[in-house]
């Protein structure tokens, strides 16, 4: 009983729209060590190759894969149920899993996945999964997207499943994942008032790009004739988090935009 009460529960991880599982784990263990050491984390990369340009490309490193596929009106769906096969093999292989982690594309699915368990249409050869963590997620069939056959009836019932809600300020699919809070009996949601609740890499090209291998990031961003800046205070905020978390400090170092950030700081020691 002591040995079972140890045990980490078992995640698996699902990236999203063409990404990779390489990508969403650097995001993911970018959480406080308190969080994710108590938690076996498995990351799947996609059965299907990105058949287009991934928002990733130039940050990160290719391949990049997808899920299943759709139309541009999100009305039709393709290899969806090879998708879910694909993943109830790993999961026969690879686990018991415990819990399922899905952001953007892959939340959307993964919050289909309790209801279509449960009416056995899915995943029929592994054990139930107890609870969903959603990232930035939306439901099939609500403002914005289709539904696939067999997820059909996925949220015409509540569903008993526990689960977790991330949802940014300024996500694209807020508005979307909210109607999908809606659908979870036993939820709890996290907003995240800086906006995206994966962390946004730089929003243009880099002038180390082909020296250092990305990601690259921003302190905080600005427009054009450096009159008005964005996110500065949140980014106040992140850096004065890190200090408590890792401190004491005596003093910051800053390059280039970083400069500007450490000479506010530290203006009252010259």
């Amino acid at each position: 009983m002591e040995k079972e009460s140890k045990k980490k529960p078992r995640i698996l991880c699902l990236h999203g729209f063409r990404e990779s599982a390489k990508i969403l784990k650097k995001f993911i263990l970018r959480w406080p060590e308190s969080v994710t050491g108590k938690l076996d984390l498995i990351f799947l990369d996609a059965p299907f190759p990105a058949k287009g340009k991934s928002r990733l490309e130039g940050f990160f490193d290719p391949p990049y894969f997808e899920w299943f596929r759709f139309n541009k009106d999100f009305t039709e769906f393709y290899n969806f149920e090879e998708c879910l096969e694909y993943i109830e093999d790993f999961m026969s292989k690879h686990g018991p899993f415990d819990g399922i982690l899905g952001f953007s594309m892959a939340a959307i699915l993964c919050a289909a996945i309790p209801s279509m368990q449960r009416e056995g249409v899915a995943l029929k050869k592994v054990p139930k999964i107890k609870f969903v963590i959603l990232i930035s997620g939306a439901k099939f069939g609500g403002p914005s997207f289709g539904v696939p056959k067999l997820a059909v009836n996925a949220f015409s019932s509540p569903i008993n499943c526990p689960s977790l809600h991330f949802l940014g300020e300024k996500d694209y699919q807020k508005k979307d994942g909210e109607v999908l809070l809606e659908c979870f009996v036993d939820s709890q949601v996290i907003h995240h008032p800086k906006g995206h609740v994966i962390p946004e890499v730089a929003q243009g090209k880099s002038p180390l790009e082909g020296f250092f291998d990305p990601p690259y990031f921003e302190w905080f961003q600005s427009n054009k004739d450096f009159t008005e800046f964005y996110n500065f205070d949140e980014c106040l905020e992140y850096i004065e988090d890190f200090m408590l978390k890792n401190g004491p400090f005596v003093g910051v170092l800053g390059f280039s935009q970083g400069r500007q950030i450490s000479r506010k700081k530290m203006v009252k020691f010259f």
